[in-house]
């Protein structure tokens, strides 16, 4: 592995468990046993280690819907996948992390934006297409104003305003909300399967 690539999974792991503010050059220097003047050589500052940690995992994260959308027997299972990918995300991001970004790294948080507003919203939209010509979603749901529910759905359950992490877990904010969203469209064809998924996911669980 090259330096660049061990400066950027040492730096997102310390991200991941302290958050980005609270993580210093001298700390990533550490965690590696490099001189702090081996990072700079690589990199400008940690803004630009931020930004390229991000937009790895966005490239990362379209690759794996891709993926779960082929793999997917339809709309509701393809949601299921894709929020039980995103709770085991959050399980392991320390909350911190999207409020740093937000007031800390702006060039990175735009990033983070504009991969919602296209990728994500697209990826919604299609989803709702599907599911109310499989008859899994009710025909008369909005698409245009659900997707963009649904996508702030997703960054409104990082604020520590709304659910301080003492107080609440971050899977569990996960899971209310898509249930919440899945419950409020879906016809009885989709209830029932997606019943089914919750049940299935339960006894593998056990």
């Amino acid at each position: 592995m090259e330096i660049k690539e061990r400066i950027l999974k040492a730096a997102e792991s310390l991200f991941r468990k302290f958050g980005i503010r609270s993580v210093s050059m001298d700390d990533i220097a550490s965690e590696l046993g490099i001189s702090k003047k081996t990072i700079y050589q690589n990199f400008e500052d940690k803004d630009s280690i931020v930004y390229e940690i991000a937009r790895t995992n966005m490239m990362c994260d379209i690759e794996e819907s891709e993926r779960i959308y082929k793999e997917s027997a339809n709309p509701i299972e393809q949601v299921f996948k894709e929020a039980t990918l995103l709770r085991k995300q959050a399980s392991t991001i320390n909350p911190a992390v999207f409020y740093d970004l937000k007031k800390y790294h702006p060039k990175t948080w735009q990033l983070f934006q504009e991969y919602n507003k296209v990728n994500f919203l697209e990826i919604v939209k299609q989803n709702l297409r599907e599911g109310i010509a499989q008859g899994y979603y009710r025909e008369d749901i909005n698409i245009e104003i659900l997707s963009r529910l649904r996508m702030e759905e997703v960054e409104f359950a990082f604020s520590r305003e709304v659910f301080p992490p003492e107080s609440f877990n971050q899977m569990d904010v996960h899971t209310a909300l898509i249930d919440h969203f899945l419950r409020g469209i879906m016809t009885p064809k989709g209830l029932a399967f997606y019943e089914k998924c919750q049940q299935d996911a339960h006894l593998e669980h056990f």
